[in-house]
């Protein structure tokens, strides 16, 4: 009796205490949750976008050391320097029916080790073109239903083959020499990324984020990796670098992964997004990764730019830049331009802004305009920076300013790319060459 009679008092002693304000219990409680709630709002709020010049006078100058075969099979993905001094005055075009898909998803041009160049047209027929404006062979191996589809090619090449990913979930391996079919394959989904052949392999990422690992010989599935799906499935093209037998690749949730090439086993994974804020997923595109010296850059449209150690996936350092073109490093530094339109230059062991210059502010009325940058190449003392009106800026890197913009057309382009002093853009129907 007496036990019942203790619990009894000590259960109106808790209520009690539950109703009385005056204890200081709940107060301090609240008190503690209100002090929280600031710190989760500051947590998961968007980083201020720098819209500013930054030490506009400091005077740039790159070493004369070009990255040879800067397009040419390039594991890393890093450009580097490039060797091009045209003046952009001679144009010539390669031809091809409308590519309808061609502002949504990001194809590239396909610069062989043979010195031609690779693309497609609207209905997935590929083409193969000499230095010399003369198309070498063509071929489509579509059926009538996928060709309605309008299928986006993703390609990669060796001496000897081409291999070929899309959008409607084939894949194939072409000779380079005849252009003719050597094996094709079915995948339970599309793809959306870069390829890339190592050795006796090629990979490619589908949109389930699954990265696959094939043989370049039949085109057998040999291992794949799982990572994490994101509930909408986003056109931003996936990227991945090949260095010292791994492969490092993101997914469209941010998510870095690498890979044991021999095995298919993950060495380390590192997030780079909250995995709170689910509605980013959607909107979240990444540029390329690019590789040097055991980091791995990158950065978002999210105000984000990352340094990765290759080696065991820790974030070095991240700066607040707003930019999913592909970075460059050139000599020690790391050049980028943000979706606002400033040209940055860091220092790649730490993330420090060195310069930071308005470009596109001589354009009038440009972000009422929606002009976005599209892409660019460093060459020793310009950068050429492409746009989605068809223009290419021409910038000085001494000083961070514009020297001329040259009308190239009047829609959106790709990014440049430069071989043997040539410099070609990709439009919706067609292959610009420019010398």
């Amino acid at each position: 009796m007496n036990k019942a009679y203790c619990l009894l008092i000590l259960f109106l002693f808790i209520l009690n205490c539950s109703l009385d304000t005056k204890t200081g219990f709940w107060s301090q409680s609240e008190k503690l949750e209100s002090e929280n709630k600031p710190l989760e709002e500051k947590l998961f709020s968007d980083a201020e976008i720098y819209e500013k010049e930054f030490n506009p006078k400091l005077k740039i100058r790159l070493k004369k050391n070009f990255k040879k075969n800067s397009f040419v099979n390039n594991l890393l993905n890093n450009n580097g320097v490039v060797e091009f001094n045209g003046e952009l005055k001679k144009v010539s075009k390669y031809k091809f029916s409308k590519v309808s898909q061609f502002d949504y998803y990001q194809p590239e041009l396909l610069i062989t080790e043979k010195n031609t160049l690779i693309f497609f047209d609207d209905k997935g027929a590929i083409l193969n073109f000499s230095n010399n404006d003369k198309l070498i062979w063509k071929n489509n191996i579509y059926s009538k239903n996928e060709k309605k589809q309008n299928p986006v090619l993703y390609f990669a090449s060796n001496q000897k083959t081409l291999v070929v990913a899309d959008t409607v979930a084939k894949y194939y391996a072409i000779n380079l020499n005849t252009g003719k079919l050597i094996w094709s394959k079915n995948s339970s989904s599309p793809f959306n990324s870069q390829v890339k052949i190592f050795k006796d392999k090629f990979f490619v990422i589908d949109f389930e984020n699954v990265l696959r690992c094939f043989s370049l010989k039949d085109g057998k599935e040999i291992w794949n990796v799982k990572t994490e799906k994101s509930f909408i499935k986003s056109q931003q093209k996936l990227s991945f670098i090949i260095n010292n037998n791994k492969l490092v690749f993101i997914n469209t949730l941010g998510d870095l992964s690498s890979i044991d090439i021999e095995t298919g086993n993950l060495v380390w994974q590192t997030p780079t997004q909250s995995s709170a804020i689910y509605e980013n997923y959607f909107s979240l595109k990444n540029s390329d990764l690019i590789a040097e010296n055991n980091s791995i850059y990158f950065s978002n449209n999210q105000n984000e730019f990352f340094a990765i150690d290759e080696r065991n996936g820790v974030i070095k350092w991240k700066q607040t830049l707003n930019s999913n073109l592909r970075p460059t490093f050139a000599d020690g530094l790391i050049f980028t331009v943000t979706l606002e339109g400033y040209l940055v230059v860091m220092d790649s062991r730490n993330g420090n802004i060195l310069r930071m210059t308005n470009i596109l502010g001589q354009i009038k009325n440009f972000k009422k305009k929606n002009i976005k940058p599209e892409g660019f190449i460093v060459t020793k003392d310009k950068i050429f920076l492409s746009l989605n009106n068809g223009r290419i800026i021409i910038i000085e890197i001494l000083n961070g300013k514009t020297v001329d913009i040259i009308k190239i057309d009047n829609e959106k382009i790709s990014r440049p790319y430069v071989l043997n002093n040539n410099m070609f853009i990709v439009r919706d129907n067609a292959i610009l060459k420019l010398n």
